[in-house]
């Protein structure tokens, strides 16, 4: 199992709703607003490194109010 956690920016005003379409997409285990440089938090699990990045680049990123991603892959879990 590969998982990672993605920080995400949103349009202004737009962190609610793509709260709610994270929370929609199977492979996010987790999804938090948080305040700094950037609105959202996800932890995204997917059965190989393959299925995370297609995750990431069409599910998460095509979300209408994402601005920008950074992706964080977990190295190892303790």
């Amino acid at each position: 199992m590969a998982s990672a956690y993605v920080v995400i920016n949103t349009e202004i005003g737009g962190e609610e709703e793509t709260l709610e379409q994270l929370r929609k997409i199977p492979e996010v285990k987790e999804a938090h607003e948080v305040y700094g440089v950037y609105d959202l938090i996800v932890k995204i699990e997917a059965p190989t490194l393959e299925a995370l990045k297609d995750t990431v680049t069409n599910k998460i990123r095509k979300i209408d109010k994402v601005r920008s991603t950074l992706t964080m892959i977990v190295t190892e879990e303790k």
